[in-house]
């Protein structure tokens, strides 16, 4: 088999267990370059999509090659420029195996206009849910363990178990990543049902516009077909008396049916105020689970997941800080890592403890940091001079700062150079060309490009973000 077919069969084998936009990022142009003597070279057109493949990816490309051929038993990884080349065919084009799966066929439910699902690849999902949400990305730890399970156990078999399923717990927590993620797991598993998800406030709003509008009955069939009714913030129909009297009815009839009912709320049906009685014992009728904040390994776990979702390498002791540092909700992990991404973009920085750090103060001003002491070490940089930076580069690579400012053009001496100059910038605030003078007087122009050149290769070499964090340790950054 020739060497481009035996790693499109690979692919093809891999593609149903990779999310579409990783599988498009990280294969392309991708082939295997040698397959010789039981082993088998594999290349790509950048070093960051190599280190990405191998440490996500390794395992499921030495399985299918296994399927394909038994006697393969080891795998290596190259980089090959020349498969980056516009017109080179030696890279495989990814987004063909994607174009029948593309094209999607749309049908609407009849007298449900609403809920529209779409077929592609046998999968069915509705507009009114986000794809994003799925059981199996919902990182399961012991505090969101028993309301993981019985959204799995209420998609397995709809209607027959745990109904209504009543979620509560604070803002941020999942619940509405829970909730969504139910229906699109019983779309998979029964495309035909009818599934409607409705925000406790959107609910309000048609009530009201059925009733001014007169079309309730319109209204009611809409609500009433549905084999599974999800219901996210219910506390929002507090005072709401039209409401929830048709609330009310609506459920009897989907429960008197055994279609299923999910409800999230902030608070335990008890503790719902302004809500007549009867539409609380209703939900108490069911599975009531309170969703709680994950413990620190749940708050890591997820934060690893959100830096796989966006495409980011970030330090783990960076990551362990964060975990440490945010208490509130899951939200706002999110949010602190989104901040963290774009200052790492704008700015072509690294992101650090000190870094990181100042966002969360700065997100949250009353926040008390954890394991790291902003005003004391605002004190300590500020006496940081180019020459610290130089000692500590130059011991990290085991060379002598005169080699390091020195005339030597030599890989394994311009790379800390690099380094050493694009530091004393970002992290000192060094111009140009006072950096130049620290460097035997070279022009500013030469360590623009140094600092430029270690900024870009820094969002693609994987062990070059190691080092420069690993240095910034022992500058006590």
């Amino acid at each position: 088999m020739a060497h481009k077919d035996l790693w499109l069969s690979v692919l093809k084998r891999i593609k149903p267990t990779i999310k579409k936009a990783h599988f498009l990022t990280w294969f392309q142009d991708s082939t295997i370059i040698k397959n010789k003597e039981r082993s088998v070279v594999v290349g790509f057109p950048t070093t960051y999509a190599r280190d990405w493949v191998l440490a996500k990816y390794n395992l499921k490309i030495h399985q299918a090659l296994q399927e394909i051929d038994s006697s393969i038993s080891k795998i290596d990884y190259e980089v090959h420029s020349k498969l980056s080349e516009k017109n080179n065919s030696d890279g495989v084009d990814v987004k063909g195996l994607f174009a029948i799966e593309d094209e999607k066929k749309v049908r609407k439910v009849r007298n449900l206009s609403e809920v529209n699902v779409r077929k592609g690849n046998g999968h069915v999902s509705s507009k009114m849910l986000n794809d994003k949400y799925l059981l199996n990305n919902f990182i399961v730890g012991n505090e969101n363990r028993l309301p993981h399970a019985a959204c799995s156990a209420v998609a397995s078999l709809p209607g027959g178990i745990y109904n209504p399923l009543y979620i509560y717990g604070n803002s941020g927590l999942g619940k509405t990543h829970l909730i969504q993620a139910v229906g699109n797991e019983i779309l998979k598993n029964y495309p035909d049902k009818i599934v409607k998800y409705v925000t406790a406030e959107r609910f309000v709003t048609e009530v009201v516009d059925a009733i001014g509008k007169r079309f309730m009955k319109k209204f009611k069939d809409l609500y009433r077909k549905v084999d599974c009714f999800l219901v996210d913030d219910v506390q929002f129909f507090a005072n709401k008396n039209s409401t929830q009297q048709e609330f009310f009815h609506t459920f009897n009839e989907l429960y008197d049916n055994n279609k299923q009912i999910i409800i999230t709320s902030d608070r335990p049906p008890s503790e719902l105020e302004d809500l007549g009685e009867r539409l609380k014992s209703r939900f108490g009728m069911g599975m009531v689970i309170e969703l709680l904040f994950p413990d620190f390994e749940t708050r890591l776990a997820i934060l690893q997941q959100k830096c796989q979702e966006f495409e980011m390498i970030i330090d783990p002791e960076v990551l362990r800080f964060v975990a440490n540092n945010v208490h509130n909700n899951v939200r706002e992990l999110e949010g602190v890592l989104r901040q963290i991404a774009a200052e790492s973009q704008l700015f072509e920085k690294v992101p650090t403890i000190r870094s990181v750090a100042e966002i969360i103060k700065r997100l949250n001003k009353a926040q008390k940091i954890i394991g790291y002491d902003l005003e004391a070490n605002k004190e300590y940089m500020i006496v940081k001079k180019a020459s610290d930076v130089m000692r500590v580069v130059a011991g990290y690579y085991d060379l002598t700062v005169d080699e390091l400012v020195g005339k030597d053009r030599r890989k394994e001496i311009m790379l800390p150079r690099q380094i050493c100059m694009y530091l004393i910038k970002n992290e000192l605030g060094y111009s140009y060309e006072s950096i130049g003078v620290n460097f035997g007087g070279r022009n500013h122009t030469t360590v623009m490009h140094a600092c430029n050149k270690t900024a870009s290769r820094l969002r693609k070499d994987l062990r070059l973000v190691r080092d420069i964090n690993a240095i910034k340790r022992e500058m006590g950054l």
